[in-house]
């Protein structure tokens, strides 16, 4: 039972100096590669830069603890940032004391509903996230995050949570473009670009391993900190207009209280469980996908804990809410990590670079951090998906296009909010009109196939109906529609059978419903029979009296029930 709630106690007492080695190794290297993106990320959600480091600190300890997965590396993401700085937006004005405290309270707010869904077992609760509406609201996202640096890129000022809002704010500022930074955040973008999509090729031309290769390519980031913020002291860009960082505070997290005030917490409320819901699917996707190709286990509900247990510390040192980053994770897997210890050694090495190191930090542009953002969000921007969503379902595009469209013109709130409201009506309008077919024998088989498909024997007094869908509330009465019109077509009937091997479910609506159409038949002369019901739904129609009234029989087999009630036609 400990173990089932301290996954630590898992692979801990088995740790050697082998792991150690390879752990150390990936953790000094993810410390290096997450350090611009901690602070980026803490800009984007409108917080100090210094936020970012604190929140990639002891709430990585916490899900080291916690956590199920051995390589999923937790801290400050692009699109749980997006969203943080919009909830906040909405209740404090950004840089006040405030806005702080509201991240504190959006913090702790998101990990208690986090665990509280774990330890309630509530992982399914994402699968009403379908996923197209994921994949159109983290496009949508990285389109707006991206659009959200323009300004830094720019040199010049914008605010706003949707297009139309950016839009509007860099159209009625661009005659204030500082070229200098342009300069620098154009060239730093490019670089990034160029990096992302040629170096790891041209590394491997010159000998380097894949792995090394990969790991080196994805350090562009690094390099483009290190030699822009050298441009930057070097050239007293500062002086001349070019928005640094500036003093990052030193020492450790300091111990935070999240304040409670009920109308704040009321106010965050949804916000916080939109942060939950979205940053547990993008984590858990990540971590599954990695488990998998290491032959490992996830646990989703500790996994909620886990990513609970990391936000409450994010709140009580002065971070802001987190999640399984994807691209801190795959360097994590790429640099060779083997536990969570790996994890560790990169919150220690984040905790020394705040300890000791933030001065080098002053000269850091902002216009870097927000071409390294640009980039890291377009990642987001799924076009396959949405090309073969668009051909292959008509209606999950739809969900997905709402989605799209509402996050850029109103929110990533709205966007999720509609998304999943409408991926709910379409589940239930296609379930409500259950596919179901009339079959027939396939010649010299015991297989039933569609009428209209196939080549197949039929029996004149009987009708062989298949329905394709668990029968529940929202299509018990179009199961009686059907029944009642293929009655009416065919006057000479004696016998409907009811093929349920699609039927996972008969609720008790469906239920009453079963009872009208064998009642309706009966007085119309025709038999009810059902073939092939799987044994936890017969389980429950013996816990009913439908069985007892039920004019007909039920056939192990649909060609059980074709040899009993009539004879194939010669």
């Amino acid at each position: 039972m400990l173990k089932r709630y301290l996954p630590i106690l898992t692979w801990l007492p088995h740790y050697n100096r082998r792991l150690g080695g390879a752990d150390l190794l990936a953790g000094l290297i993810v410390t290096v590669m997450v350090i611009p993106q901690s602070l980026a990320y803490a800009l984007l959600a409108g917080l100090p830069a210094v936020v970012g480091l604190y929140a990639s600190i002891l709430p990585a300890v916490l899900y080291a603890l916690l956590g199920t997965s051995r390589t999923l590396a937790v801290g400050p993401v692009a699109i749980i940032a997006l969203m943080t700085g919009a909830a906040l937006s909405g209740v404090a004005t950004p840089g006040t004391p405030e806005y702080l405290q509201a991240a504190l309270v959006l913090s702790l707010l998101s990990g208690l509903m986090l665990a509280a869904m774990g330890l309630a077992r509530l992982g399914f609760f994402t699968n009403f996230l379908s996923h197209p509406v994921i994949a159109g609201f983290l496009s949508a996202s990285g389109l707006l995050i991206a659009a959200s640096q323009a300004a830094h890129l720019l040199g010049i000022e914008a605010n706003g949570y949707t297009v139309i809002a950016l839009l509007g704010s860099l159209a009625s500022s661009l005659d204030a473009v500082h070229w200098p930074t342009l300069a620098l955040g154009g060239g730093t973008l490019l670089f990034l670009l160029l990096c992302r999509r040629h170096a790891r090729t041209l590394l491997r031309r010159l000998g380097l391993a894949d792995p090394i290769a990969a790991l080196l390519a994805r350090s562009g980031p690094v390099l483009a900190v290190l030699v822009t913020t050298w441009l930057s002291w070097h050239l007293g860009l500062a002086e001349r207009g070019v928005a640094v960082i500036g003093s990052v505070p030193s020492g450790l997290p300091p111990l935070t209280l999240p304040g409670f005030d009920g109308s704040l917490w009321y106010a965050l409320l949804i916000p916080a469980l939109l942060i939950s819901v979205v940053g547990f699917v993008e984590s858990i996707s990540m971590a599954q996908m990695l488990a998998a190709r290491r032959r490992q286990r996830i646990s989703p509900n500790q996994e909620l804990v886990g990513l609970g247990g990391a936000n409450l510390a994010a709140a009580f040192t002065a971070g802001m809410p987190v999640t399984g980053g994807l691209s801190r994770t795959v360097v994590s897997d790429e640099a060779g990590a083997q536990t969570p210890m790996a994890g560790l050694f990169t919150a220690l090495g984040i905790g020394l670079v705040t300890l000791a190191f933030t001065p080098l930090l002053y000269h850091l542009p902002i216009a870097t951090l927000a071409a390294t953002i640009t980039v890291a969000a377009l990642t987001l921007v799924d076009l396959p998906m949405i090309r073969q969503t668009w051909r292959y379902s008509r209606a999950d595009f739809s969900a997905m296009a709402v989605t799209i469209l509402l996050t850029l013109a109103e929110g990533a709130e709205a966007g999720i909010i509609s998304g999943v409201l409408l991926s709910v009506a379409l589940f239930l309008y296609r379930t409500s009109r259950p596919h179901s077919a009339i079959v027939g024998l396939i010649p010299g088989s015991e297989h039933f196939r569609s009428v209209t498909r196939h080549e197949v024997e039929t029996l004149s007094h009987v009708a062989f109906l298949r329905i394709d869908e668990s029968l529940y509330f929202a299509n018990a009465r179009y199961l009686e529609d059907t029944v009642h019109a293929l009655v009416v077509r065919r006057p000479g009937l004696e016998h409907v059978v009811l093929i349920c091997s699609a039927v996972n479910l008969i609720d008790a609506s469906a239920l009453e419903s079963l009872d009208a159409i064998n009642a309706r038949l009966k007085e119309s002369g025709v038999t009810l029979h059902l073939a092939e019901v799987k044994g936890p739904v017969m389980d429950r129609l013996k816990r009913s009296d439908f069985l007892d009234d039920l004019t007909g029989r039920v056939f192990l087999s649909t060609y059980a029930a074709w040899q009993a009630l009539g004879t194939p036609p010669e």
